[in-house]
Order: structure tokens, then sequence, then C-alpha cells
């Protein structure tokens, strides 16, 4: 593998032909490569448990799920992110490869990323006007928020526990989050000590 400097600039039009030649994935900030870390293995499980969770609800429905590869463009030419998965259900989404009108963006949590996703990604995702969830999931312990947006534009925090159902109003779907934790190995005290 080729080492790649510490900073990567380019124009979006350069990363947009560059980045599906590339092993890894990488985001893009205005103007700036971003490459995206790897996960660990309950990242990576309850990434497919939700996509698999949605995707088996609104298999009958005008929605698609999509998890980890498929880009959100939020700013033309300025943001391309990817989240762990994505929801859209807008006719003006017809790329392979690039969403840009997402209704449910979900986010599994790393401590890498957590600041990221909380912080910037956020702040940006909340300008899409199609956007109606971002929900965050915690995979050293149980627990997820989820962002909704409400009739008057404001964004309003659900917190969600392991004995709880997750609910989806934006696509019409619940969850019980033991199925979302299904198979996650949570780390005991003991076993941090």
């Amino acid at each position: 593998m080729v080492a790649l400097p510490d900073r990567i600039l380019m124009s979006a039009e350069e990363y947009l032909a560059w980045e599906p030649t590339q092993e890894l994935r990488y985001e893009y900030w205005d103007g700036e490569v971003v490459a995206m870390s790897g996960g660990t293995r309950n990242h990576n499980r309850v990434c497919l448990n939700f996509f698999k969770l949605l995707d088996d609800a609104l298999v009958n429905r005008s929605y698609e799920v999509y998890i980890v590869d498929v880009k959100v463009q939020l700013e033309p030419g300025q943001k391309y992110f990817y989240p762990d998965v994505v929801v859209t259900c807008d006719e003006r989404d017809p790329d392979p490869q690039l969403i840009q009108f997402p209704c449910l963006i979900i986010e599994v949590l790393s401590p890498s990323t957590e600041a990221v996703d909380r912080g910037k990604k956020f702040a940006k995702y909340r300008q899409s006007p199609t956007l109606q969830k971002y929900v965050l999931v915690q995979v050293e312990q149980p627990g997820v928020e989820v962002f909704r947006r409400s009739e008057q534009g404001k964004w309003v925090l659900y917190e969600y526990n392991l004995d709880e159902i997750l609910r989806l109003e934006s696509v019409d779907v619940e969850i019980a989050m033991s199925d979302l934790y299904r198979q996650v190995q949570f780390e005991t005290e003991a076993t941090k000590d």
C-alpha cells in the first residue's frame, strides 16, 4: 500500500473521480480528503443489525436503505460523508454512489469519531431539508440517541435504553433495542480493569 500524506487537498471533482479507485474510504471536507477509520466487531455488528432490521421493515415500501459505502452529499462540491446507515425515499436520488436527500441517518459511535459525529457532522446534517432523524448509537454500552426534527424545525432528543423499543416515526418503524444489540459483547467493569 502506498503511504499517503497526512493532509490531502483536492477539488471536489478530483475527489469524486479519485475516491472510488481507492482501497479505503475517504470523506470530503471543504477541499480536504479525510480517511475513514476502521471499526470494531461491535461497531460492525450494530451497523449490520440496524441495516438488516430497517431493510426488512421497509422491504415493500418506497424507502431505500444503504450501509457504509454510499456517500451523502450535503453541500455540492463541499461536503461528502459516509454515514454508517442512510435511508432515502426521494426520487431525486438516482445516483448509485451518492445520496443527496436523506430522511434518516445513523452513525454508530466509536471513541475516535464520536466528537465529529456529534459536532461537525450533525451541524451539517441538520442543514439537509429532507433529514427527519439523526441517530447516534453507542457500542461500548447499550444506548441510542435519536434527534428528531419537530414540525417547528427544532431538533428534539429522545434517548433509548436496552429494554425499550426504538421508534423511528419518519420511516414508521419500531425496533426492539435488544434486536439492535443482538450478538454485541459489552465489556464488563471487571474486564476493563
